[in-house]
């Protein structure tokens, strides 16, 4: 199980949003540095996300990127979401250094785009599915679709996605506790792993995760409690390899 730290980046920042909310950023400072602290403390693997982009629908940290790039090397993959519309752009985010991109909004609106980013590059395509009661939710969750994310999931690792991060945006950045039941119904639908996301609060929530990790949840992404201190990072990850061992 790999606990996966969370740099959000808002105007060259380090922040954390509660459910989304642009206006709720808690700044947390040089995104470069942060990401230097995560490898320090045993990361293996780091997952980004421009918030900027993600509302305005083109790259808007690409220097905080590179900076992160540049301090982590070779040594884990990154993935990175938000505002990534175009073939080009993923182009450039991998060259880079980027090891996997995340479509989000871009795939749920655009099927077509998603398809051809997964033939594009294969291997580096990872799906973005947020949802509230069992129902996804886009631009940067200000509109809930109909769309069934069990259904939807399925059809998108049909295109060849390398995996699906989950997240339930009614607990994202809340410390309320991951959504296993929903996590799990997703990753027993389908054959690539699933990352959970939204509301890992403590150790407790790890070792439930780790119960469940059989089911196909391979990760969980770490925000908000491992900012504020509700979980230790290195504590997490030790405790996820003991039980997975």
């Amino acid at each position: 199980m790999l606990i996966i730290p969370a740099i959000d980046l808002k105007d060259g920042q380090c922040v954390r949003l509660k459910q989304g909310e642009m206006d709720s950023a808690d700044i947390f400072g040089d995104p470069a540095q942060m990401a230097q602290r995560w490898l320090d403390a045993g990361a293996r693997r780091l997952h980004l996300v421009d918030l900027n982009g993600a509302f305005a629908g083109k790259p808007k940290n690409l220097a905080a990127v590179k900076a992160i790039l540049e301090v982590v090397g070779t040594e884990i993959p990154v993935q990175l979401g938000g505002g990534i519309r175009d073939l080009e752009t993923i182009e450039q985010y991998l060259d880079a250094g980027l090891r996997y991109v995340i479509l989000g909004t871009a795939a749920v609106k655009n099927p077509g785009f998603l398809h051809e980013a997964c033939d594009a590059f294969p291997g580096a395509v990872i799906v973005g599915l947020d949802a509230k009661d069992g129902k996804v939710a886009i631009d940067g969750w200000s509109k809930i679709t109909g769309h069934d994310v069990v259904d939807l999931a399925k059809r998108f690792e049909d295109y060849g996605v390398e995996s699906v991060i989950y997240t339930d945006i009614g607990r994202d950045g809340m410390l309320s506790g991951i959504n296993i039941e929903a996590t799990v119904r997703l990753a027993q639908a389908l054959t690539v792993p699933v990352i959970a996301s939204g509301g890992l609060t403590n150790l407790n929530d790890v070792k439930q995760l780790c119960e469940v990790e059989r089911e196909g949840v391979a990760g969980v992404i770490a925000g908000r409690s491992i900012y504020e201190g509700t979980l230790d990072f290195a504590a997490a990850q030790t405790l996820a390899d003991e039980l997975g061992a």
